[in-house]
């Protein structure tokens, strides 16, 4: 693939990475010369819109029925036997070894892993991500990828305040899986030749709104959830319906 076929099918990633790149570094500009109250308040900022986003995302269960079975019911067998399949491989560990190694490298913080795990799992998990590289890598529009790397732009900032470099190094994930996404689409278009409507689709787009609801959960601080061991999940939904 020559380097402008390769940048057409992939450049609302690069964008994403660069968005990510300087909101990560203006949060940090900003760590620790504002209050900490005022650190906590952007990061429930960010909670806030992910629980917004995450429901509106989840209500695509309503419309991926298949046959006489409701999506919600779907969603649910996706979403218990992925995150079953998680804790048997131990996904929220491996990502949390991850941010640990990394962290170790660079010589992070305490919170590196934290901001590493929440923003890989917050930036490339949605409808955006999955839609938005189907169609950069179809045709070469990167509108939504676009859009998406603004909202990730903004929350890096939040993010990075209060978790420090580990969101920075998000970027590396977001290259990898919707770099990847954005070059396998052609091969997933004869299989989705509507992406926006296909039940399939819709699937992956409510349970991907349920983990986010659970990031929100995190970043509220409400509670604890695992959202990293049902990622299988988004894997298994396709083929449920």
């Amino acid at each position: 693939m020559d380097p402008v076929e390769l940048w057409t099918r992939t450049s609302g990633t690069w964008i994403n990475a660069a968005t990510v790149l300087v909101g990560t570094l203006a949060g940090l500009a900003l760590r620790g010369r504002l209050p900490e109250r005022m650190q906590r308040i952007m990061v429930q900022g960010v909670g806030l819109m992910t629980l917004f986003i995450g429901m509106t995302m989840a209500s695509s269960l309503g419309r991926a029925s298949s046959g006489r079975i409701d999506g919600v019911v779907l969603g649910l067998l996706a979403l218990v036997l992925g995150g079953l399949l998680g804790e048997w491989w131990r996904v929220e560990e491996g990502l949390e070894g991850l941010g640990n190694r990394i962290k170790q490298w660079v010589g992070g913080g305490g919170s590196f892993t934290e901001g590493f795990v929440a923003a890989s799992l917050l930036f490339c998990v949605g409808p955006m991500t999955l839609i938005g590289s189907l169609n950069n890598g179809l045709t070469g529009d990167a509108t939504l990828l676009i859009i998406k790397a603004t909202l990730d732009g903004l929350s890096s900032v939040a993010l990075a305040s209060a978790y420090g470099v580990g969101v920075g190094f998000s970027i590396l994930v977001i290259l990898v899986y919707q770099g990847g996404i954005s070059l396998a689409a052609g091969a997933l278009a004869r299989l989705l030749p509507d992406p926006a409507s296909d039940p399939r689709v819709l699937l992956v787009t409510g349970v991907g709104g349920l983990m986010m609801i659970g990031i929100a959960i995190n970043l509220l601080g409400i509670g604890r959830v695992r959202v990293g061991s049902f990622l299988p999940a988004l894997l298994l939904a396709p083929f449920v319906s």
